[in-house]
């Protein structure tokens, strides 16, 4: 058994002559929930539907289950969760009609967990799909998903629909789903504090580049920001020296993004400058945002 249920290499998508990916290498491990942050247009949908095999990759290749995503078996189809970011479901069904036609694809569907699923999220059997509000639709297209008990779970944008009480409610699910480390999740959202809640590792994608993929800790540790305090003005440009992410200057007062041996860089900056060093922590929105200066 892999131990990285979801695995790309060197996988590239072009629509026409119009790059979505380009060479991304992306392995999560087991039992890990990564968030796959990104602007709109980075390629997050596109990298989602190149690993369930919805979209052939023009370079390279990704597998999921060990198994080639351009050619999953049922059986290993029927052991991954899919959230798209546009549920379709058919409108003329009622809620409990479409939970019965997935479930016949699924051997591990589990009647008990959708019990507890449509009282969560106040669904009702009898209420037609068509009928259903937006964020209702999200919560029914969460709840197909996760009722099979997948190994691993696709998430595109599941919470994008719903309010903050919903959101709350399905992030607990997620925390309890993966609590016996056996399931892997990858969830695309625009929202980092959901990721910061959820999330042990972050994948970051730049116009279909991945800038960087690590634990969530880890990438907290490595980028700080500095701010710097001198008796003098300090140098307009920045320093000549690895790591400094970005840098600004006014007057003695200096700050600057460094990825790294955090300690090391400040400790060479405060040399450098003759300036006081003090080091900050970044909330991972604020860490998206300097990678993408």
């Amino acid at each position: 058994m892999s131990d990285h249920p979801v695995e790309t290499r060197d996988l590239s998508k072009n629509f026409g002559k119009q790059p979505a990916l380009c060479g991304v290498n992306l392995a999560l491990p087991r039992g890990t929930v990564t968030g796959l942050l990104g602007r709109n247009g980075a390629g997050k949908t596109t990298l989602i539907k190149c690993l369930l095999g919805l979209l052939q990759p023009s370079v390279g290749e990704s597998r999921v289950l060990g198994e080639p995503s351009t050619d999953l078996s049922p059986g290993v189809k029927a052991r991954i969760g899919y959230v798209p970011q546009e549920p379709v479901i058919y409108p003329w069904m009622r809620v409990e009609q479409a939970i019965a036609y997935q479930g016949a694809f699924y051997p591990t569907w589990d009647r008990d967990l959708i019990q507890q699923l449509l009282r969560t999220f106040e669904l009702y059997g009898r209420q037609r799909v068509g009928a259903l509000s937006v964020g209702q639709l999200q919560k029914l297209a969460i709840l197909l998903a996760l009722a099979s008990h997948p190994e691993v779970l696709l998430l595109d944008e599941p919470v994008a629909a719903l309010d903050p009480e919903g959101r709350r409610d399905f992030l607990r699910m997620l925390v309890e789903l993966v609590a016996d480390g056996t399931r892997t999740v990858l969830l695309s959202t625009h929202i980092t504090t959901d990721v910061e809640r959820v999330c042990s590792h972050v994948a970051i994608l730049k116009e279909g580049r991945l800038l960087r993929v690590d634990e969530l800790d880890r990438l907290r540790d490595r980028i700080k920001e500095l701010r710097l305090t001198a008796t003098r003005p300090l140098p307009e440009t920045a320093p000549e020296l690895p790591g400094i992410l970005h840098y600004s200057a006014s007057g003695p007062s200096a700050v600057a993004t460094v990825e790294g041996d955090v300690a090391a860089i400040a400790a060479q900056l405060g040399r450098d400058l003759h300036a006081d060093v003090a080091v900050v922590g970044l909330s991972l929105e604020d860490l998206f945002l300097e990678l993408h200066r």
